[in-house]
């Protein structure tokens, strides 16, 4: 979230910034948040010199006795249990007031970089970057839902059968490939300086809420209502709630980790091709990359970030445009994002497979992660992520474009991770 100082310092470059993702009542929302905050403050002094006053008083007391002034201390004492019960009101009108303005806070999104363009969705988007030809399939070519079961490596029929829609069973080949994928994303990874973390896949509420998912995305996450714990929908959640109220040395940055985990989501569920097969699962397999950095470093690192993102596809022969994705298109918690999108021949049509976001100081203040200086000084970082990547769309975009009259050719490069080189 963002920080108060900054709304009331910088409020008219806040409001402008988050116009660009269409919030009409940007100002509204600062506004009010900047009020609370006013208000906070001034019920704290009030409690303060309320408390500094009784104390004094209390000193009194005890001077008045050694006086001889027994009437006028017991004075003093019903007048300091007067004050001690306003003193009582106080605090909960403090505590009522730093909840308003938490919550207020929680209701206003990162402010969009300089360099994201105003716009409403996806048609707004700007394509930044675009590697490798098109495929060329026959008219008789299949997309990957029919693949699958052509070939026996996917079955969305039994996932439906021991859990619901959106929950497929990988078989044979289908599943040796998820599990050379991940193994390459990995490997990928640590050759690029992460540190790889294999964390819970359960995460509690303030997990959710250090990294924004809680209370945006509330109800797009898998609930355990008996545990009151959360199934995670990116390995971002529990990997960045790592340093949750960590305070790091200038030496300790960056913090540079990756993790594959099962991801889980509820909003699969509209109807039509774009959603069909593994465009879009409620369980799926993600390697994610996460790097916690010094302010002045984290747009350096968001460019390394992305073009790790895009080695990777090049490796597979993927062809791929990167999009950087306009305010209204952009996650609540991100100051920018850009997504990697793989173009599937029979299809034909973009998926998205990666989000690479900087998230600036946003996740950060919640998780209260910082560093201190060389000055001493104690700062914020900056958080970022970016998906290395999501599978479903991979392995999606791997069988369709591959696709040949004798099978789906494998890419080379995993060929070592598979143990053979075609799915027939």
């Amino acid at each position: 979230m963002l920080q108060v100082s900054v709304l009331r310092e910088q409020r008219e470059r806040i409001v402008n910034g988050l116009a660009k993702r269409g919030l009409k009542d940007a100002a509204e929302l600062v506004d009010s948040a900047i009020a609370l905050d006013q208000s906070r403050k001034d019920t704290q002094k009030q409690a303060d010199d309320l408390k500094a006053k009784s104390n004094a008083e209390a000193k009194r007391i005890g001077e008045l006795m050694k006086a001889g002034k027994a009437d006028e201390a017991a004075t003093l004492r019903a007048a300091i249990a007067g004050e001690k019960e306003q003193l009582k009101t106080l605090e909960q009108e403090l505590s009522k007031l730093e909840e308003s303005l938490k919550v207020q806070l929680y209701k206003i999104p990162n402010v969009p970089a300089e360099r994201v363009p105003a716009g409403a969705g996806a048609d707004d988007n700007v394509t930044v970057h675009e590697h490798g030809a098109i495929p060329q399939l026959g008219a008789d070519a299949l997309p990957h839902w029919e693949l699958i079961k052509k070939y026996d490596i996917i079955d969305f029929d039994l996932g439906i059968k021991i859990t619901g829609a959106g929950f497929p069973v990988y078989k044979g080949k289908g599943a040796k490939l998820q599990r050379a994928l991940i193994n390459f994303f990995l490997d990928e990874a640590e050759k690029a300086g992460y540190r790889e973390m294999l964390p819970p896949i359960v995460v509690n509420e303030a997990s959710g809420y250090g990294t924004g998912q809680l209370p945006d995305k509330e109800g797009q996450m898998y609930f355990i209502q008996e545990d009151g714990l959360y199934l995670i929908p990116t390995a971002e959640v529990p990997i960045t709630n790592l340093y949750r109220d960590v305070i790091f040395t200038e030496d300790q940055l960056p913090v540079k980790n990756t993790g594959y985990t099962p991801c889980f989501r509820r909003e699969a569920g509209s109807w039509g091709a774009h959603v069909r097969g593994l465009n879009r699962l409620h369980q799926f397999d993600k390697v994610e990359i996460v790097q916690v950095c010094k302010p002045e470093d984290s747009y350096r690192v968001l460019d390394e970030m992305c073009t790790h993102v895009q080695g990777l596809l090049e490796k597979l022969e993927l062809p791929y445009r990167k999009l950087l994705l306009c305010g209204g298109d952009m996650g609540f918690n991100a100051a920018v994002t850009y997504d990697m999108e793989v173009f599937s021949a029979a299809q034909q049509r973009w998926l998205e497979v990666s989000s690479v976001s900087n998230f600036e100081t946003y996740q950060a203040n919640r998780l209260k992660l910082r560093y201190k200086n060389k000055e001493g000084k104690t700062q914020l970082l900056h958080t970022l992520n970016g998906s290395a990547l999501a599978l479903p769309r991979i392995v999606a975009g791997i069988l369709e474009n591959n696709q040949t009259p004798d099978g789906i050719n494998i890419p080379k490069v995993l060929v070592p991770f598979c143990g053979f080189d075609k799915i027939s």
